[in-house]
């Protein structure tokens, strides 16, 4: 581990600032990393990571394209940018550069380029599910009173199936709950279980449930004192965008209400890279940013640091972007009228360097390059500077699968998530609640049938014992006491009878012989 007060992120050489460093004690200030694409973003997420597990702090990224996977792997002379790496380390006066590898854990939802990462329905809760299954004001109105059920009858909402049953109770029990939560309509409850579905086929089935995932083992320092770099297998998940970007709310979440008040500690006890932060932002409702917006803002008196990475600052929303103190901003295109009032903005939340003017700068800076401004003394922002990126000391790219493989094998968390676990809770419970009134309701019929039974052998029995049977002058009466008219009585054995497979085969053979008939 190194023994550092801050991490050096970049310098100058001709025409550019001094040395750029983003201070430890102000790292969880959170911060942004934005430009186009191809313009460098991913070295700069790669060589913050390392720095950050050098100096004993724990953090967590997605890997969208798969390029972050080579922090696992310690770089090459062989590699065809190394001349370009060493000269970058020279120019920018970076004399420790050397190639090395860190301690990485990879996690995939799906379980195939890593560990299987899993929640419950309950740990997701409504306000985010509702979110990811976009649901309109009175959907998520019925999926809150779904959770409400749940915490009164003690059914836990672990994975879809048992959030599918609980509905399908609600929707058969819609009117006994409307006199205490109000209306429940029949096709709200349909369309929340369509949308269940559609994310079950994207493969958020395999998300839901346990083992879930322990935050403390997202928290690992090896042996050397580094700490463990946490990659989320993306590439596959980002063709459930919705459900990338709810799962990383989760996650954050999770920390800010499960992680204790720590004040301002010399150094963040965890980082965490939001990648492609715009699809958060797209279309979310106010409360969903207002959560993120009060995350983001008391997240940091936990000793987490938060840092969204994206295309265009305005891609996330001001009041957030104001609590963004450390930023690199790599090279902006404006091509339209809104790509340049975006870089007019971009600039405009920098503190002024006279040296240069911002805005042609970060139009200006190449594939490597950035403007950056980190906080100083007293959390002030520094002073804008254009900044050459050092080299990362790990693999540049992805690693092969047999890389990953041999990292998996000696995962400090290999073998506990690996197999599913499918305990008792709502859908069993459901089920046995179901099993458990039809047999009453069976039990039910029998002793009923039995006492008429019992009512028609006692009226026989009186009509042929040769003793004088008083009548009534009223036939209403006679029937009543007689019971049903044999017409009626057939009627009923019938339809008792169609709960069963051989009275169902009845009912359709009588039903065919009198259409025949006709």
């Amino acid at each position: 581990m190194a023994d550092t007060d801050s991490i050096f992120v970049g310098g100058g050489g001709e025409g550019y600032g001094d040395p750029q460093d983003l201070l430890l004690k102000y790292a969880n200030r959170h911060g942004l990393i934005a430009g186009a694409t191809g313009t460098g973003k991913t070295v700069t997420l790669q060589i913050l990571a390392e720095s950050l597990s050098n100096a004993g702090v724990p953090v967590f990224m997605s890997d969208v394209k798969g390029d972050l996977s080579g922090l696992a792997v310690a770089g090459s002379e062989a590699h065809k940018l190394h001349g370009a790496f060493m000269e970058r380390a020279a120019t920018i006066g970076f004399t420790d550069f050397s190639y090395d590898s860190f301690p990485v854990t990879f996690w995939d939802m799906y379980g195939e380029s890593g560990h299987p990462v899993r929640t419950t329905v309950s740990e997701m809760g409504p306000l985010l599910l509702s979110r990811l299954l976009e649901l309109s004001e009175a959907q998520e109105g019925i999926l809150n009173i779904a959770f409400r059920v749940a915490d009164e009858e003690g059914l836990p909402l672990l994975d879809l199936k048992d959030l599918q049953s609980l509905l399908v109770w609600i929707g058969q029990n819609a009117k006994s709950l409307a006199l205490r939560y109000g209306f429940v309509s029949s096709q709200s409850v349909g369309a929340i279980q369509r949308r269940l579905l559609v994310l079950e086929n994207q493969g958020a089935g395999d998300f839901f449930g346990e083992p879930a995932l322990d935050l403390d083992d997202m928290f690992h320092v090896d042996a050397d004192g580094r700490g463990q770099i946490n990659i989320l297998a993306a590439d596959k998940l980002m063709s459930a965008p919705k459900l990338y970007a709810t799962f990383l709310l989760w996650l954050l979440s999770e920390l800010f209400e499960t992680l204790p008040e720590v004040g301002d500690p010399d150094k963040p006890i965890f980082v965490f890279f939001f990648d492609e932060a715009h699809l958060l932002f797209d279309g979310a409702p106010k409360a969903l940013v207002d959560k993120v917006e009060q995350v983001a803002r008391l997240i940091r008196s936990k000793g987490v640091g938060v840092y969204f990475i994206t295309q265009k600052p305005a891609d996330v929303p001001e009041d957030i972007l104001g609590q963004l103190g450390n930023r690199v901003q790599h090279a902006l295109r404006a091509f339209t009228r809104k790509d340049q009032k975006d870089l007019r903005s971009a600039a405009d939340t920098y503190r002024e360097n006279p040296r240069f003017d911002v805005e042609d700068a970060i139009k200006e800076v190449g594939v490597g390059e950035a403007v950056t401004s980190f906080l100083i003394k007293k959390g002030i922002p520094g002073m804008v500077e254009r900044t050459l990126i050092r080299p990362p000391s790990s693999q540049l790219g992805p690693i092969s699968s047999k890389e990953r493989r041999a990292v998996l094998a000696t995962s400090p968390v290999a073998g506990k998530y690996e197999t599913a676990m499918d305990r008792e809770s709502a859908f069993e419970m459901l089920a046995q609640r179901a099993a458990a009134a039809a047999k009453a309701a069976e039990e039910a019929e029998a002793k009923e049938e039995e006492m008429e039974a019992r009512e028609r052998e006692y009226q026989t029995g009186r009509r042929y014992s040769g003793t004088r049977v008083k009548r009534s002058t009223s036939k209403t009466t006679t029937r009543k006491r007689r019971g049903d008219s044999a017409g009626e009585a057939f009627a009923k054995s019938m339809m008792r009878s169609i709960g069963t497979k051989a009275g169902t085969a009845i009912v359709r053979g009588i039903m065919g012989s009198l259409f025949k008939a006709r």
